[in-house]
């Protein structure tokens, strides 16, 4: 019963593992995660073109729901900068930023992602993300990165450029107000910038981002004057997130439908991937069907509590574990330790400049970047370097949502590429005295005699749709290029064999039976065998073409080629059978 239970309810597993010792870890790790969280939740919230207030309700009801129906033990949700320009980018064609109807729509295009995510979640679609190439993420947040270092450059001049321009539009309007800067303005933000990056870099356990808004608000105060005009993000609400429902008509979810699929697409490739990282380091499995349910619950509910689409946290995430959290009840307290937060000192915000703001938010993009992965991928590899510069241009010149497609769509092909063009491995008889039995060695890796008549090899990936051509030029080849009419094919790199892939064994296995040979298989892998029995496999091509080990095998087919005449004259005697057969007759 409590395993039916905990299915269904998977904060049940990790809850009675809960300790007072645990819960003091998690406790501490819960406000370091709060503070980290208070700058960011806000930054990330003018990056999607909300009320500063929307980012900080998605940093209080995501990761308590996420925590409760996720796999992983140390992930933290809530607000992302890549979500955060994808959910700008996609509701502001639609809508104002900032408006009621962008903020219907954000809401709306939240509810989606999450019913998209716990679909695929419900369906056993986690092993999905599986397929989406690193590199992918790579050039996409270096892009992200870069585009919303772009959207504060203004804030950070004190110039105007209207919301929702394109990259390219974007600097070149700055260009043509370089002499309205605010230097005022201009010194907020570089003071909170470099602030920033020191305690990064000589206080690491401090909250930099925190401190940095915090000395560009003392500065921002102390210029304060005639004529000095340094705009203020405002008072945000002291309250708790509000009840709120998403615009669920039915004109609304059809026009931001596929843009919600990008938004769910991303957040679960967030989610996965970084849990999955962390897992790593904690020896833990995660469930990356459960993730997607967590992920999908979280956003459903967020889009109920005036909260927009989040995910995983890669920098939370982190500090949550470095923090010495146990158990997801960290990301629940911390949560809840925000709430007191706000509640407390939220009237303070009104004294936050937005150049201070604009500076914070370029340190989170400035982390986005990857640059040892970059350089990594720039030195390793030629057709991993053109996806992540594709990917990378497509999302600073294309839509976002197109972008991540256009990546996903990458590594599907990376992928049917690599898997289409199995290995095949010609395989000798290897008499090396070193070894107990005999073997069969890849000619490769050492000058090994081969059998004139009959060519063994070994197909090590599977027998399926993309790899079908390359297999049957291979086979082809053995029989026009070399004459061998006999192929018998070792079976034990070979997981799967779909009916196309039947289908052209079976036409090559007739092929070379016309021109006097055979197809022969060994060493099938016993989850192979069931696909190939209903599809008649074994009866089309006979069963005395499948053995079960290589030694039967050879001997049979070497009786065989015996029997056809193949043997009298040869000179090769590759096998042992081929040696007994020219010893003299015992008297």
């Amino acid at each position: 019963m409590h395993f039916r239970l905990a299915q269904v309810f998977p904060f049940l597993d990790w809850l009675p593992t809960v300790t007072w010792e645990s819960a003091r870890a998690d406790l501490f790790a819960g406000v370091t995660g709060a503070v980290i969280v208070l700058p960011q939740g806000v930054a990330f919230a003018i990056i999607a073109g909300l009320p500063p207030e929307y980012g900080l309700y998605t940093a209080m009801i995501t990761p308590i729901v996420a925590a409760l129906f996720g796999s992983s033990l140390h992930l933290v949700s809530g607000p992302t900068t890549a979500i955060s320009i994808v959910v700008f980018s996609a509701v502001s064609r639609h809508a104002e930023p900032g408006s009621a109807e962008f903020i219907s729509l954000a809401l709306t295009i939240t509810f989606l992602a999450g019913l998209y995510q716990l679909v695929f979640g419900i369906l056993r679609m986690g092993v999905l993300v599986n397929f989406v190439s690193h590199t992918v993420i790579v050039g996409f947040t270096a892009g992200a990165a870069i585009l919303i270092a772009t959207s504060q450059v203004k804030n950070l001049l004190g110039v105007f450029v209207p919301k929702g321009d394109t990259f390219a539009h974007t600097w070149l309007e700055i260009w043509r107000q370089l002499d309205a800067i605010n230097y005022y303005a201009l010194a907020v933000g570089l003071v909170t910038l470099a602030v920033a990056l020191a305690m990064k870099r000589w206080r690491k356990g401090l909250p930099n981002l925190l401190i940095g808004l915090t000395a560009g608000s003392v500065l921002a105060f102390l210029l304060a004057g005639p004529g000095r005009d340094i705009e203020l993000i405002g008072r945000i609400p002291s309250q708790l997130p509000p009840l709120s429902m998403p615009d669920l008509s039915f004109a609304s979810m059809q026009k931001l439908a596929p843009d919600a699929f990008a938004v769910a697409l991303l957040g679960l490739i967030e989610a996965v991937s970084i849990s999955r990282s962390i897992a790593a380091r904690s020896h833990q499995r995660i469930d990356g069907n459960q993730e997607f349910i967590g992920q999908g619950l979280s956003n459903i509910a967020a889009s109920f509590f005036s909260s927009y689409a989040g995910s995983g946290s890669f920098t939370r995430s982190g500090i949550n574990y470095d923090a010495g959290a146990r158990t997801p009840l960290s990301a629940i307290f911390s949560a809840i330790i925000l709430m007191a937060i706000v509640l407390l000192i939220a009237p303070l915000t009104i004294y936050l400049p937005v150049a201070a703001m604009a500076g914070a938010i370029m340190m989170v993009a400035y982390n986005l970047i990857d640059f040892k992965q970059i350089r990594h991928i720039l030195e390793s590899s030629k057709v991993e370097t053109s996806i992540l510069l594709t990917t990378f241009f497509a999302t600073l010149f294309l839509e976002l949502e197109f972008a991540i497609y256009m990546g996903v769509l990458l590594s599907l092909v990376i992928f049917l590429g690599r898997t289409s063009t199995p290995d095949i491995v010609v395989l000798a008889p290897d008499n090396d005295p070193r070894f107990n039995k005999k073997v069969l060695s890849d000619i490769r890796t050492k000058p090994l005699r081969q059998c004139p008549h009959l060519k063994i090899i070994r197909v090590d990936m599977s027998v399926y749709f993309g790899s079908l051509d390359h297999i049957q030029q291979k086979l082809q080849k053995i029989s026009k290029k070399h004459d061998i009419h006999h192929v018998l094919i070792v079976g034990s790199g070979i997981n799967l064999i779909d009916l196309s892939g039947a289908e052209m064994l079976l036409h090559e296995a007739e092929r070379l039976e016309e021109e006097g040979g055979g197809l022969y298989f060994t060493g099938l892998k016993p989850s192979v065998y069931p696909g190939l029995s209903r599809s008649h496999f074994f009866r089309d091509i006979g069963n005395n073409h499948f053995f079960d080990d290589k030694k039967h095998a050879i001997r049979m087919l070497h009786r065989l080629l015996r029997r056809q005449g193949h043997c009298e004259n040869c000179q090769a005697r590759v096998f042992s059978e081929c040696k007994l057969d020219a010893e003299p007759p015992r008297k």
